[in-house]
């Protein structure tokens, strides 16, 4: 299996538990039924979909994103799903969109403006550069966890690992963290940013699936970690994320956790 496809594996199942969340934001953005709108970093279209949904059958998203493999597994999900006609796909750069200006009503972007190694400042007016006078610019970042329970030093310490605090990285800027988004905004000359938090839970009893999905979400947050946790952490962490381990923490009979993403969004001025 590729790189590629393994990270669209995890992505598959960790979309079992973002899909509800992340519906729950594209809704309070309340874009317009027949709008024309776009997602930028689109990756597998998961999030691509969920907004050709929020802008009805005369609406359409674009998706665009620079993976082609990424792209060629979103055209053919679109295809499967009979949305091809209210979702497409195309390669090209977030930092230079290969649009006119004043081509969408929105534009959105979820985990890739603040996290891609690009001024997400600059990004934010490429993104308002594409969008008309009056029309919404939104960026949805991953900001938080708690899916230890039980575990909080562990947890600590795996958040301060370099998958853990990614893309903070040492020695960036304070006004680089993603929490500081509103900043951004003003900095772009975009309109009267505002932010609002949603929340991602899991609760035993939790099926199969969900299980899966959460070991998943291991994986993506917090990658391989060995090399920066003590052995003692590291064997810790392995026998409660191995699914084989009699202590899996997804496991247990009381487990709860939960996840947020942050919504920051704007208005492109007239």
């Amino acid at each position: 299996m590729s790189g590629e496809e393994s990270y669209l594996e995890k992505l598959r199942l960790a979309d079992r538990l973002r899909t509800s969340m992340l519906s729950s934001a594209i809704q309070a953005l309340a874009l317009p039924l027949g709008s024309r709108g776009l997602d930028a970093g689109c990756g597998a279209g998961s999030v691509t979909f969920l907004l050709a949904e929020a802008v009805g059958t005369v609406g359409h998203v674009i998706g665009i994103d620079v993976n082609s493999e990424f792209l060629a597994h979103a055209q053919k999900t679109a295809e499967d799903r009979d949305l091809a006609k209210r979702a497409s796909f195309q390669q090209g750069d977030v930092s230079r969109l290969p649009f006119e200006a004043n081509s969408f009503d929105w534009a959105c972007s979820v985990d890739c403006v603040g996290f891609i190694p690009a001024s997400p400042v600059r990004l934010l007016k490429e993104l308002a550069r594409v969008v008309k006078p009056g029309g919404t610019v939104a960026i949805l970042l991953w900001s938080s966890q708690q899916l230890l329970p039980g575990y909080p030093l562990l947890e600590a310490r795996l958040n301060a690992t370099t998958a853990g605090i990614a893309p903070f990285t040492i020695g960036k800027k304070p006004e680089s963290h993603h929490l500081r988004a509103l900043h951004w905004f003003r900095e772009a000359g975009l309109k009267e940013p505002m932010a609002q938090t949603f929340v991602g839970e899991a609760q035993a009893p939790l099926r199969d699936e969900m299980r899966a999905a959460l070991r998943s979400l291991f994986a993506m947050r917090w990658g391989d970690p060995q090399s920066e946790l003590t052995p003692e952490d590291w064997k810790r962490y392995e026998r409660l994320s191995d699914p084989t381990s009699p202590d899996c923490i997804v496991n247990l009979p009381d487990y709860y956790a939960f996840f947020t993403y942050s919504l920051f969004r704007s208005t492109v001025g007239r």
